[in-house]
């Protein structure tokens, strides 16, 4: 199989999935582990585990097991082991690919308990934190040692930091920070064998072999289950200034974002909006229209620094075609009302229906191009579709999101994927295959990538039990 062979996907669910039967005597099993508290069974508790964010993704979770250590993590993924039951590591369950739903009736691992940071170490500019801590803990935990955390995302708050590693998550300041993977400078983890590896020093140079923090990040809890991760941290950015610009149109939102990325070395920020989104979300958040007239896109913009940069950002965005309208907040309040539309999208989405997400990357030279046809590749295989773009443009990463389609009905999913792989781009840029996307993880991989993905999950994960519906390339 090369790029792009993925056969004909029909019309219905993406992946047909076998129940899993649990051997009955795993319960009582897994109490001896983590006490009877943590060991849930009852389908009116365990019901919220099996649903993802979006009400897309629906499973059963016929067991719950919350483990509050590392040691108790291993020997659950252990006694799992011995009776074949395959399970699912689960953290804030904020997911937008099915990857941390119990889609076959799995036992879930919820790592909530996990939530300590454990150590600040401010002189390095690091810290370590256990997977269940949020990701708005882990940005308190850095601020409150003088330090910042270069991830961040609408989430935050529910969000926790191992599903941000299992996902290699990226979110708004990827531009200048880069996505997890870059922040991750060691894991803890558990392997399908029960096993624990952790490297947490956190030295910045260490070539001893094989970098396994690296590749347990945006594993999607195939490998291992991650159980603590150190983390690197960069200099605070106390001086900010947003700046939402009305644009003609996307064009102009897209170029405007790829030279203020030349031509502004405090930014920290791009993300496009269309005006169609902009307009639902200020109908489904009570919001009034950010600026005196709507646009037909609109382009949010971020710098950053120790000293001011507003001088800076107004001297590029005056150098910048098609801006018609803007408005400005140096203060934390009225920056984040301007966010507050960005950040919107997914809530006021998700109020008409369960739509299909479908987050996606595109390389610079077509990335305006590609956002102008997306409406149209959806149109061709669902005319009555609504069709809501949105995302990262400063790194190329666009959140093609469909409503009015049903959950279970992959044709706009197979024909956007497939027009963003003759693209050149990423039918994932930071949400991952989850099992959502297994169908067509070969428009992006070849044979011998996949072989090589088989290869790595058999060596860590021998029986199969972790996470055994996501990614699937054994």
């Amino acid at each position: 199989m090369v790029p792009g062979s993925v056969g004909a996907v029909p019309a219905e669910p993406a992946v047909r999935l076998d129940p899993v039967r649990l051997d009955p005597a795993l319960v009582p099993a897994l109490v001896e582990v983590v006490g009877q508290p943590n060991v849930v069974t009852d389908p009116e508790v365990t019901a919220s585990y099996a649903v993802d964010w979006t009400g897309r993704y629906r499973g059963t979770a016929p067991i719950v097991v919350r483990p509050g250590s590392t040691d108790e993590v291993a020997e659950v993924v252990r006694r799992c082991r011995d009776v074949g039951a395959a399970l699912v590591p689960q953290g804030g369950n904020t997911g937008m690919v099915g990857g941390g739903v119990p889609l076959a009736g799995e036992v879930v691992v919820s790592l909530r308990r996990l939530d300590a940071v454990d150590a600040v170490d401010g002189r390095a500019g690091q810290l370590t934190a256990r997977a269940g801590v949020t990701l708005a803990g882990v940005q308190q935990a850095a601020a409150a040692a003088g330090w910042a955390y270069g991830v961040d995302l609408g989430g935050r708050d529910s969000a926790t930091i191992g599903g941000n590693v299992a996902t290699n998550a990226g979110g708004l300041r990827v531009l200048r920070y880069g996505d997890t993977r870059a922040q991750v400078l060691g894991v803890e983890a558990v392997l399908g064998t029960g096993a624990v590896v952790s490297h947490l020093g956190g030295l910045i140079k260490d070539n001893t072999g094989y970098p396994l923090h690296a590749l347990l990040c945006g594993s999607e809890g195939t490998l291992g289950v991650v159980t603590a991760v150190r983390l690197r941290l960069v200099p605070p950015a106390p001086a900010r200034v947003v700046a939402l610009l009305g644009m003609r149109g996307p064009g102009d939102a897209v170029a405007g974002a790829q030279q203020l990325r030349r031509t502004l070395p405090a930014l920290s920020a791009a993300e496009l909006m269309l005006g169609s989104g902009v307009s639902l979300v200020s109908r489904v958040l009570g919001l009034p229209q950010p600026l005196a007239e709507p646009h037909g896109a609109y382009l949010l913009v971020e710098a950053s620094g120790a000293t001011d940069p507003t001088g800076a950002l107004s001297e590029a965005v005056a150098s910048l075609e098609g801006v018609r309208d803007a408005a400005v907040a140096t203060e934390p309040a009225p920056a984040a009302a301007l966010f507050r539309y960005r950040e919107g999208h997914t809530e006021a989405i998700n109020s008409i229906g369960p739509p299909h997400k479908l987050d996606v990357s595109f390389p610079p030279d077509v990335l305006a191009e590609m956002v102008d046809r997306m409406p149209q590749v959806v149109a061709a295989v669902a005319p009555g579709a609504d069709v809501w773009l949105f995302g990262h443009v400063g790194d190329g990463n666009v959140h093609v999101n469909v409503t009015g389609v049903d959950p279970d009905d992959n044709r706009v999913d197979d024909a956007v994927f497939r027009a963003v792989a003759a693209a050149g781009g990423s039918i994932s840029a930071e949400h991952g295959i989850g099992t959502a996307k297994r169908p067509w993880l070969g428009l992006g991989r070849s044979e011998a990538e996949l072989a090589a993905f088989a290869a790595i999950k058999r060596a860590l994960d021998p029986d199969g039990i972790l996470n055994p519906n996501v990614l699937a390339v054994a």
